[in-house]
């Protein structure tokens, strides 16, 4: 071989390693995800962003977050995720604002080839997927717990979430159908909370003060802070049905007299969903578009449900916290990892 030929053939042979090198850098690539929430400072959905990104950080599949997290309504996540779609990103996680109001971003998102995946409440546009807690079943359950608790007949505080939200709507739902199959049961005040403690506590405060008659109170997981209302007021406890927020559980424990039950709603979908987005990025996709997690209800009424309460305790968590950190077959991060809440990169 002469020396014309063997450089050429060197050029060609380091050519080939370049773009072979090339070829690996481009495989060894990391997707960069969006995620959009419009609640910011409640506890479950601060879990629900740190699930999120432990999950994100965990799978070793993303190299870094675009994260939009505020307080706004529907047009301010409309913009949201249109500049997560000019920011390039290849899948978008959202906690939608409504069910049907952003939609036209998010199939602006899928035209441009960018999975999207709505978390605790669904959207109705059909080319986005959906992962939740079972939010119909969440309310029915937790009302009709308590409806029996209040011997079928009385008034109950209804206190709402967010008006106009998925979620919202939906428990609704579940809520209603208790209602229906409990006559003597009646709504002596409802309110909506937006998901806001201070919100909640006050709503409580004036309705205990006010002299209304209530045998029941059912939240939409604002929860310790209506117990704290109630013994603030020096009035007596009432049942009462909340989230398996850390500091609900904790007074489910400890609170002496006081009946309740914790309906599990997991903040950690939000790692629910990210774990969906990438699978669905590697090529597994679901047979349906809409994923449910099945909620269960704990109440401190009985000795097996005292000892499921007990064993869910969990000190190291903000009292606003679900207690439901992982979820079977979805999350993969440690409990270290999502109270740190750090992304990739960070």
């Amino acid at each position: 071989m002469g020396a014309r030929t063997m450089r050429t053939f060197m050029q060609g042979v380091a050519g080939a390693a370049l773009l072979a090198g090339l070829a690996g850098a481009a495989m060894a690539e990391g997707y960069t995800i969006g995620i959009s929430n419009t609640v910011q400072g409640n506890g479950w959905r601060e879990e629900m962003v740190c699930a999120m990104k432990a999950q994100a950080l965990s799978s070793g599949l993303v190299d870094s977050l675009n994260i939009a997290h505020r307080n706004t309504d529907a047009a301010g996540q409309l913009e949201d995720i249109r500049n997560l779609i000019q920011a390039g990103v290849d899948a978008i996680v959202v906690n939608p604002s409504s069910a049907d109001a952003i939609n036209s971003a998010i199939a602006e998102a899928t035209a441009a080839g960018i999975v999207v995946v709505a978390v605790d409440q669904a959207v109705s546009e059909a080319s986005a997927y959906n992962i939740s807690n079972d939010q119909e079943e969440y309310a029915y359950l937790g009302a009709s717990w308590l409806f029996q608790q209040m011997g079928g007949e009385g008034p109950v505080v209804y206190m709402r979430g967010a008006a106009g939200a998925g979620a919202d709507n939906d428990r609704d739902t579940g809520f209603q159908r208790a209602l229906a199959e409990n006559p003597g049961i009646r709504v002596a005040q409802e309110v909506f909370t937006g998901w806001q403690q201070d919100q909640g506590k006050q709503q409580m405060l004036d309705i205990l003060a006010s002299g209304i008659p209530v045998a029941g109170v059912w939240t939409s997981g604002i929860d310790n802070v209506i117990v704290d209302a109630f013994i603030e007021s020096d009035v007596p406890l009432v049942p009462i049905v909340g989230a398996d927020n850390a500091g609900f559980v904790g007074q489910l424990a400890s609170v002496e007299g006081f009946v309740g039950a914790a309906v599990s709603n997991p903040g950690s979908i939000g790692g629910a969903g990210m774990t969906l987005a990438l699978r669905i990025l590697e090529g597994q996709v679901p047979e349906g578009q809409t994923l449910y997690v099945t909620p269960a209800l704990w109440e401190n009424v009985t000795e097996e449900g005292r000892a499921v309460i007990a064993a869910a305790q969990n000190p190291n968590l903000d009292p606003e916290w679900p207690v439901s950190v992982a979820i079977a077959d979805w999350t993969t991060y440690s409990l270290d990892e999502i109270i740190a809440c750090k992304g990739p990169g960070e």
